[in-house]
């Protein structure tokens, strides 16, 4: 009988060693998704630009396809090469987060060179578009969004990575598990709720009581003006990302100058703002940072475009 009671009182340390062990797990895991909050952001405010212009029935079909495959790369790419980065060549993982960020930056340059050109589809490139087919357009759709999520991602995931550096191996496979799906599960319900808010309002238009259908009608007149402002929210915040990654994986490399000046003028504005100082010092920062990535994207986005019309004149 004795021995049935010290196994007990066995099993019982160990209940409470392992309910412990979820609590700092847990408690890790929201730490991380805080850190990476910024980029969560970044991420809801790139995505609904995908599914404009699509058929109001398929969007959330893509935007599932979209998160699927934004799952996808945090569980069986970005994890596993993070964590045995992390473990193996901890060197190697800044010059990878330095080449997402470019790419980053080229994208919102590249969106942004695209308005300021007026560039429109040729009538070659507008009658192959009404002749494809929906699902090859759906897939180019998914497809590209799915890529531009992989480096929101995996920025996502080397932040939350940072911040349990200290944990051992399970701990952050566990914690960063976790991280990955509820940030998936987060963006991409934020995302779903944006683009069908206007039949959300198309519902509500044709109740009964004056006040929810003019809420309902406010509601359609307003989402085209949300998904437009949304749509240039996230080309900056590529901009914003990528030249952050840039300006902090230059610094980690070892060259200080840029990262110190535009950490001096942060603080600067910190100390003098007062009350808005932590507002302000983190707008500067993100000011400089997009400005970086503008800077970057449009060199890239030049020689991309140089390239081609030097082989055409070669030609």
């Amino acid at each position: 009988m004795s021995g049935l009671f010290a196994l007990l009182d066995d099993v019982a340390a160990l209940v409470r060693l392992t309910a412990a062990s979820l609590d700092d797990i847990a408690g890790a895991a929201g730490r991380a998704g805080v850190k990476a909050a910024g980029v969560v952001v970044d991420d809801a405010a790139v995505t609904p630009r995908y599914v404009q212009g699509l058929e109001p029935k398929r969007e959330l079909s893509i935007i599932g396809r979209i998160a699927k495959g934004s799952l996808r790369n945090k569980l069986l790419f970005i994890l596993p090469a993070a964590l045995l980065l992390s473990q193996f060549a901890p060197w190697a993982l800044t010059p990878i987060l330095m080449l997402g960020g470019t790419y980053l930056c080229y994208e919102g340059a590249e969106k942004i060179w695209e308005l300021v050109a007026g560039h429109h589809p040729s009538p070659e490139e507008t009658q192959e578009s009404k002749e494809a087919e929906p699902a090859d357009h759906e897939k180019k759709v998914v497809s590209g969004a799915v890529r531009t999520d992989f480096i929101l991602s995996a920025e996502i995931m080397v932040i939350a990575l940072n911040e349990v550096a200290a944990e051992g191996l399970l701990s952050r496979a566990i914690i960063l598990l976790v991280v990955a799906i509820a940030i998936t599960v987060l963006v991409y319900g934020v995302v779903a709720l944006i683009v069908k808010m206007d039949d959300a309002g198309l519902v509500l238009a044709q109740r009964d009581s004056a006040a929810v259908a003019a809420l309902g009608r406010g509601l359609v007149r307003a989402m085209p003006i949300v998904l437009s402002v949304l749509s240039t929210v996230g080309i900056a915040a590529m901009l914003w990302v990528g030249g952050h990654i840039l300006l902090v994986g230059i610094d980690e490399l070892g060259f200080h100058p840029i990262y110190e000046f535009v950490h001096h003028v942060e603080v600067l504005v910190h100390d003098a703002t007062g009350p808005l100082g932590g507002f302000l010092g983190w707008l500067t920062n993100t000011v400089f940072s997009a400005i970086l990535g503008l800077i970057v994207g449009a060199v890239v986005v030049a020689v991309l475009h140089l390239l081609p019309k030097r082989k055409a004149a070669a030609h």
